[in-house]
């Protein structure tokens, strides 16, 4: 489910901007999307209600040191937050947006 969630994303990110995966020191960015307002990185997960798999989620973003946004989509269905500044959107929400 995770990679077919991954795919989504990636599709969506497609229809209007440039995107690729990122890179981090040695972690990884799902998705790095570039346009003509900027840039924008991506972390998809199927749930980060568990503390580890959020921490995880929020590490490469949170090593990267410049201010473009920052989001982290996931299938939870809790409101939005923001993690130091990382905001995580339900990913349904951000399909439909």
């Amino acid at each position: 489910m995770g990679r077919a969630l991954e795919n989504v994303v990636f599709l969506e990110l497609r229809r209007g901007d440039e995107a690729r995966v990122g890179k981090v020191g040695s972690a990884e960015v799902d998705f790095v999307a570039t346009n003509e307002d900027g840039v924008e990185y991506y972390q998809v997960a199927l749930t980060v209600r568990d503390e580890k798999t959020l921490a995880r989620e929020l590490a490469p973003l949170d090593a990267i040191a410049d201010h473009y946004p920052k989001i982290l989509l996931t299938l939870d269905d809790d409101p939005a937050a923001s993690h130091n500044g990382i905001r995580q959107i339900n990913a349904l929400d951000w399909l439909i947006r």
